[in-house]
């Protein structure tokens, strides 16, 4: 059997393991990514992409890419409940940022706007990424075998073209193979959680809705009819292509039968829903999946790591899928690319499982708190288990009742419906994430006290293990974010007015360390301006204080003021975060 080398294995080519592997290429670290399917994704799947996620893309050099092919936050922001698109609207929420009360929330945090692209969209946008930085990408390759011994992965792959069979030898792995990892159950990930809490079907179909949606323009359009309401609604129609494309989701119950999913049922079912049968419907795919309450309990074996859906498995709500399996790669890479290049030690490696895996914890949490979330929605419209059409269109009609009932059922639906602010509107589980690792340096300071709710809302802060706040800064005549003077693979130090012994000291620590360590001066009359003092107000430390910023944007450590011996302080920190 022929044997191939490389420094990094990453199996499965979804956003997870295309991120990877564009993040690796730009680092210079020699990848192979295979894939057994042919191509990428074929169907929409995951779309909502938050701003952390196209903050990674932007450092990739595809955010524009991305957002060509996108629909824009502005087309994002309604969600709708109805008894159908032609008939009655019950209640409506505005999400992502979109509504007055949260755009400014969202505008300030990020240079990047959020965007609905369904999967088989991105998926191409990435691959094109990761192969204009040299990415080896193998397409319909089979992983039959991994293992793994002290000094290297083993993985036996298979060419399902030709049949060949090829053994790779990798110094480290990535299982970024989805929710049915083989990876994962080869060697032996333990999961922690349930499986199975639900079943839904997909059904990815064509219909001109403009006439119903373009005056309220969203992603998520949710369809509650008397009769046929298990659990999240009669059918959801998720925005693919504004406003005719779609998938249609449905969730049921196995225990009562499993549904028709025949193309004349399922049309039938999305005429039903739409109500009015002068709108074409055409079928172009249906597939099922189930609900999952699922993270890995730990992100790495050995020489081997998760990402992706391979380590977290759980509903799609709050959007989350896509964004932390990208976010993931993102915290991996430079590590593994530090590692292999030998600028770090082999501890770095562990912090990857010790910073992620609560997040996936927390994202896997989040989602299926959401999902429940829903419920009071159905309870306040009325509807109950086993109740007859005829009952639930009666109890519906009390919703508008100028009765005291009536008026008490309208305040419990308007508490349903912000409820879901937590499903929409989380801005501070979307880029509130925080670390705590060997590889970020603490100085001493307790976190910050949420100002407000910290799901809801996002709170800046320079606080180790943070994400860089960002703030528009000039640089010639030109605006930069925060976020574009710093990560693209290297650290970087940013300082003020009277912070050059800071600059020195990463000058030398660059040499000295053999890493590219960038250095950013911001203040007037500096290389960076900042001229509506944005950045004075989120950094929190001195002109003459220093950040130490990592290649993901997180800050590693921070001084408030300059240090007695800078370059001695600034060589123990960089000693610590890269293990050496």
């Amino acid at each position: 059997m022929p044997s191939f080398e490389t420094d990094v294995l990453v199996v499965g080519a979804g956003p997870a393991g295309l991120t990877a592997s564009a993040l690796l290429a730009a680092q210079r670290v020699h990848a192979v990514t295979i894939t057994k399917y042919p191509g990428t994704a074929h169907s929409p799947r995951a779309h909502i992409t938050n701003q952390r996620t196209m903050e990674v893309f932007r450092d990739l050099g595809i955010e524009d890419a991305v957002r060509e092919v996108a629909v824009p936050n502005e087309l994002m922001g309604d969600n709708v409940w109805a008894t159908s698109f032609a008939g009655q609207e019950l209640a409506r929420l505005k999400t992502w940022g979109s509504g007055t009360a949260r755009h400014a929330d969202y505008a300030a945090a990020s240079p990047s706007a959020m965007c609905n692209i369904p999967q088989h969209i991105l998926e191409p946008v990435l691959r094109a990424g990761a192969e204009r930085h040299g990415a080896d990408l193998r397409f319909s390759t089979e992983l039959v075998r991994i293992s793994q011994m002290a000094d290297a992965v083993h993985a036996v792959v298979l060419n399902r073209e030709t049949g060949a069979e090829q053994e790779i030898v990798a110094r480290y792995a990535i299982g970024a193979d989805g929710g049915r990892s083989t990876v994962a159950d080869q060697l032996g990930f333990v999961f922690d959680g349930e499986s199975g809490l639900g079943r839904a079907a997909n059904v990815w179909l064509e219909a001109d809705l403009t006439r119903y949606t373009a005056h309220r323009p969203g992603t998520l359009y949710w369809m509650c009819q008397p009769g046929n309401d298990y659990w999240v609604g009669s059918g959801t129609f998720i925005c693919v292509k504004p406003w005719t494309e779609w998938v249609m989701l449905f969730m049921y119950d196995p225990a009562e039968g499993e549904p028709d999913l025949s193309p004349d049922a399922v049309r039938a079912r999305a005429s039903t829903i739409i109500g009015d049968p002068d709108v074409e419907v055409r079928i172009k795919a249906v597939s099922e999946w189930q609900i999952n309450h699922l993270v890995a309990r730990s992100y790495r074996r050995d020489r081997v790591f998760l990402a992706g859906d391979a380590a977290h498995r759980h509903p799609p709500a709050n959007g989350l899928g896509t964004n932390t399996s990208v976010q993931d790669a993102f915290n991996l890479a430079w590590k593994l690319a530090a590692v292999v290049r030998g600028e770090a030690g082999e501890a770095l490696l562990d912090t990857y499982d010790a910073e992620r895996q609560p997040v996936g914890k927390q994202v896997v949490d989040r989602a299926m708190r959401s999902v429940e979330d829903m419920r009071p929605i159905s309870q306040a419209f009325g509807f109950r288990p086993g109740q007859t059409s005829e009952e639930g269109w009666r109890s519906l009609d009390g919703l508008t009742a100028d009765t005291p009932d009536g008026r008490a059922r309208r305040a419990e639906l308007r508490a349903a419906v912000e409820l879901q602010n937590y499903q929409f509107n989380a801005h501070g589980v979307e880029l509130g994430q925080r670390y705590a690792s060997a590889a970020v340096a603490s100085d001493g300071t307790p976190w910050p006290s949420p100002a407000r709710d910290p799901e809801l809302y996002y709170q800046a802060t320079t606080q180790p293990g943070a994400r860089l706040p960002h703030a528009w800064l000039e640089h010639a005549g030109t605006p930069v974010s925060t976020m574009d003077i710093t990560g693209h693979g290297q650290f970087t130090v940013l300082t003020g007015i009277g912070g050059q012994d800071w600059l020195e000291a990463a000058a030398k620590l660059a040499t000295e360390f053999g890493i590219e360590l960038a250095s950013r001066q911001i203040g007037l009359g500096c290389e960076y301006t900042d001229p509506l003092g944005d950045w004075e107000r989120v950094r929190e430390i001195s002109e003459r204080g220093c950040l130490l910023v990592r290649p993901d944007h997180h800050v590693a450590w921070r001084s408030a003021d300059l240090a007695d011996d800078p370059l001695g302080t600034l060589r123990d920190v960089l000693r610590q975060v890269l293990a050496r």
